[in-house]
């Protein structure tokens, strides 16, 4: 388990890396003035990229802090980290 956990940090900072290049040509394309299509395309391309990073970043917390949690004789434990979850998700715009 921690093995995959490691994974998928690893391959999200590898995406985060590529979106920090692609937030910077679309800083480029932006000074240059270019047709703004091309840009919403790239800025599309962007929030795609986050939004794979995001659901990665879920999937580890729900397989390793909230399934830690509800594994654990800790009910105040349980409870905080639904309802972090919860919050989480109720901010989440689709």
């Amino acid at each position: 388990m921690q093995k995959d956990r490691k994974a998928r940090r690893s391959a999200s900072l590898k995406r985060l890396s590529r979106i920090e290049g692609q937030v910077r040509g679309l800083q480029k394309m932006i000074n240059e003035d270019r047709y703004c299509v091309d840009i919403l395309v790239q800025v599309k391309a962007v929030t795609a990229a986050l939004r794979r990073v995001e659901g990665e970043l879920l999937k580890d917390h729900v397989d390793h802090c909230l399934a830690a949690a509800i594994a654990s004789d800790d009910i105040s434990a349980r409870e905080e980290k639904v309802a972090e979850l919860v919050d989480l998700l109720s901010k989440r715009s689709f």
